[in-house]
C-alpha cells in the first residue's frame, strides 16, 4: 500500500480539472513533494502509438507490453475490472497522489465550480476539502477562488498536515 496522501481535483465535465492540477504541480514539487496523477477515462484510450513497436505488439495479439528506458517505463495492458486502487499501487513512493475525476468518490477533493459550466457542488459535502469557484456567492464548505492557487495550494497543505497529525 502507499504512504501517499489522495486528493481529488473533481468537477463536471470541462470545469477545468487539468488545468488546476497543471498548475499545481509546479507548486507540489517545488515544496519538495513526490506527486503521481491517475485520471480515469470514460472511454477506451489508445494507450500506444500507431507505428510503435509495442504497438505492433499489441496488434499482434499480446495481451501486454512495456517499453522502458533508464529512467521511465510504460506498461499497456489489457485486464477486466481496473480501479484507481490498482493505478494508486504503481505509486508507493509517492508523497501526494491527485486524482483527476471521482467526484462520487469518498476520496477527499478540490471541487471545481466554474461560470458557464456549473451552478453548484455536486460532490458529497463531507468530501471536500475545498469548493474552487469564479462564482461569487456560491456557498458552500470553504469556498475559495478558482484563480487563487496559493489559497487552493494552502487549503490542501492543511489537510495534509491535518492528516499528519491524527
Amino acid at each position: 500500500m502507499t504512504k501517499a496522501k489522495i486528493i481529488c481535483v473533481s468537477g463536471v465535465k470541462n470545469s477545468g480539472k487539468t488545468t488546476l492540477i497543471d498548475k499545481l504541480l509546479p507548486k507540489l514539487t517545488e515544496l519538495g513533494y513526490k506527486v503521481a496523477t491517475v485520471k480515469h477515462d470514460g472511454h477506451e484510450f489508445n494507450a500506444d502509438v500507431e507505428g510503435t513497436d509495442t504497438y505492433k505488439h499489441m496488434q499482434a495479439g499480446a495481451y501486454g507490453t512495456v517499453v522502458f528506458s533508464k529512467g521511465k517505463f510504460m506498461v499497456v495492458k489489457k485486464q477486466e475490472n481496473v480501479n484507481e486502487k490498482d493505478m494508486i499501487n504503481f505509486f508507493p513512493e509517492a508523497d501526494i497522489i491527485i486524482l483527476e475525476g471521482f467526484k462520487g468518490s469518498d476520496y477527499p477533493k478540490i471541487e471545481i465550480v466554474r461560470k458557464g459550466n456549473s451552478t453548484e457542488s455536486i460532490c458529497k459535502e463531507h468530501t471536500l476539502i475545498a469548493i474552487a469557484t469564479d462564482i461569487e456567492g456560491l456557498e458552500g464548505k470553504n469556498v475559495v477562488d478558482l484563480n487563487d492557487i496559493d489559497l487552493i495550494l494552502k487549503n490542501i497543505l492543511d489537510y495534509i498536515h491535518n492528516c499528519d497529525k491524527k
